[in-house]
């Protein structure tokens, strides 16, 4: 028995040419019912007659396209596929095919990946999400989150990719560290506002980084203040609002970067022979932001741009460690192990016993600050050592005061409870007092 296979329109027009067949209809009124002009009808119906069903399918049906590649070429780019880009998804192989001069169409490398078995369709389960709409201007919300992975194939350590991606146009902004640390967070943000300027919030996770959970000091809760990590202090000194996330979810857009980025960058990093941190943060900064943005960018709902302009130094001071500390009875300050003297020009502040403000900047550097005001100091190369004084020679027994016993003789007879007994020298005190009111000198004299 043969099968055939016929398309829909094919197996419609079987139906009205059997019609045609039993004297049930005219071949003029099925040629329009076949949507087809008489004279294409007739030379259907001609095939119908000599073939049956067979005459009515396609006589291109099962033969190559003209536009179809020749299979030598088909051969050599599979076989580049597999030498130099095995792991790699068909959209991405064929841009990198694509660079070096072997243009095809990412289906087409797919259907050809998928019938030699080299790839395979990877399906999702689906979950439900509610839909947040972007944010209409670039600047008015930047999400940034750090994502661990073997970024360098084993190449190197493992480090933390950082990660700021603008919601409204879907910007990125990335650097490598090697832990995901305030100082890493500091950096990529740096970078971030120093190339298009201060966002107006950021969305982030509940990370340590970002949000503490430890109760107020007493000075906090005086100034009615909730603690506040160095990087959500440095937030609010530069007048930019921290949003927090309570799921991986909810801050989906630089989730899903990450996930491009475990792809696509970790492919170009081997191509491109990056195999440590400085050579992958220049690779970024130079070749593979530049190109991804400038393909994956999307245009903003609103044209205005809501990022603002920051001084180079107001921003480096912000982005800083600041701690308080006690100056010390010889001026000097303790600071991770590191001893700071402050200089004679503040020795009128009177600084010995109070708290001053310390800031690290990023670049290593240290300021000490009181209300506001810098002061000056050096950095002592060690632990100052106490003056080693000789003991003070002590004054000979018998001249000091009540030393002999002479002398201790006569303190006791000199002093009125020694000599009148205890109940004397209540009523001696009583009468001495009531002179005094009256304005009588002692023992009741003018």
């Amino acid at each position: 028995m043969e099968f055939l296979r016929m398309s829909k329109a094919e197996r419609r027009r079987s139906e009205w040419l059997r019609r045609v067949k039993r004297g049930e209809l005219k071949l003029k009124r099925a040629a329009e019912l076949m949507q087809l002009s008489y004279r294409q009808a007739k030379r259907v119906w001609r095939r119908y007659r000599r073939r049956g069903d067979a005459g009515l399918i396609h006589r291109l049906r099962g033969r190559a396209s003209g536009r179809a590649r020749s299979k030598a070429f088909k051969s050599k780019t599979l076989l580049r596929y597999t030498e130099a880009y095995g792991d790699f998804g068909p959209t991405l192989a064929a841009e990198k095919l694509a660079a070096e001069g072997k243009i095809i169409a990412p289906e087409t490398l797919r259907r050809w990946l998928l019938a030699a078995g080299l790839w395979r369709r990877r399906r999702k389960h689906q979950q439900h999400r509610q839909w947040r709409e972007r944010r209409a201007h670039a600047g008015e919300l930047v999400q940034m989150d750090g994502s661990h992975h073997d970024w360098f194939e084993g190449r190197r350590a493992r480090a933390v990719l950082m990660v700021m991606v603008d919601d409204a146009n879907s910007r990125v902004m990335a650097r490598f560290s090697e832990e995901e640390t305030t100082q890493a967070a500091y950096l990529v943000f740096a970078d971030y506002v120093r190339r298009y300027g201060r966002p107006a919030a950021l969305y982030v996770d509940r990370d340590s980084i970002y949000r503490t959970e430890r109760e107020p000091e007493i000075s906090e809760q005086l100034r009615a203040r909730q603690p506040l990590t160095q990087f959500a202090r440095a937030m609010q000194r530069l007048d930019v609002q921290l949003i927090f996330a309570y799921s991986p979810q909810a801050k989906g857009r630089v989730e899903r970067i990450h996930g491009t980025l475990q792809d696509r960058l970790i492919k170009e990093m081997r191509v491109a022979g990056v195999n440590t941190l400085e050579e992958a943060n220049q690779f970024l900064r130079e070749k593979f932001l530049p190109a991804y943005n400038a393909r994956f960018m999307v245009k903003a709902a609103a044209p205005a741009d809501l990022h603002r302009p920051l001084r180079a130094a107001v921003l480096n001071e912000a982005l800083s460690w600041q701690e308080s500390r006690l100056v010390r009875r010889d001026w000097t300050i303790l600071w991770t192990g590191r001893w700071l003297q402050l200089s004679a020009q503040n020795a009128r502040l009177g600084l010995v016993g109070r708290t001053v403000t310390l800031r690290e900047k990023l670049d290593g550097q240290i300021e000490l600050l009181y209300r506001g005001r810098k002061l000056p100091f050096k950095e002592l190369p060690s632990r100052p050592q106490r003056s080693s004084q000789p003991a003070v020679e002590k004054a000979p027994e018998e001249k000091r005061r009540g030393a002999s016993n002479e002398g201790k003789e006569e303190n006791n007879r000199a002093h009125p409870w020694r000599r009148f007994g205890f109940a004397a020298a209540q009523a001696y005190w009583k009468n001495n007092a009531r002179c005094v009111r009256k304005g009588l000198g002692k023992r009741g004299h003018s």
